[in-house]
């Protein structure tokens, strides 16, 4: 649970708007509001980079930690679809970078000044986004489920 005041400070701040795990903002306040949070608010260790596949929006996920209350805090931006680019954080936290680059990969989100964004788990030539809701699973590159030989 993030502590209150972060969160409040956060809404007043960026109009953010609170959830269970943290606060939804506008992709335009991400990188100011995880600046606010390393900066004004102490959370120094960054978690995760995720993202979440709905009708109509990709919702890009980050995590991070205050290192001394063990506090964590979700900050979430959705996406329209045919508009997945949003701010890197990987000049906030560095450990964002890999992460992004996994979320890139995946799920297709562009990271504006990600200072590599390139594959990270598929190869380069690698077509489509995996997980993906429309990905196609008829591709050279879909799924295709093993072989099994009758159990004598």
């Amino acid at each position: 649970m993030p502590a209150a005041e972060v969160v409040g400070a956060l809404g007043t701040r960026f109009s953010a708007t609170p959830y269970a795990l943290g606060v939804e903002l506008h992709a335009t306040a991400l990188l100011e509001a995880a600046r606010a949070l390393r900066d004004a608010h102490g959370y120094r260790y960054y978690v995760l980079a995720s993202a979440i596949e709905r009708k109509e929006t990709i919702e890009v996920v980050h995590a991070v930690r205050h290192p001394d209350t063990h506090d964590t805090i979700f900050l979430k931006a959705a996406l329209a679809k045919d508009a997945l680019e949003i701010d890197s954080l990987a000049y906030v936290w560095s450990g964002a970078e890999w992460h992004e680059r996994e979320v890139f990969d995946l799920f297709g989100v562009r990271f504006r000044g990600h200072p590599d964004l390139r594959r990270i788990l598929m190869p380069d030539e690698y077509e489509g986004h995996p997980l993906r809701k429309d990905f196609p699973m008829d591709t050279p590159w879909g799924y295709r489920p093993a072989k099994t030989e009758p159990a004598p």
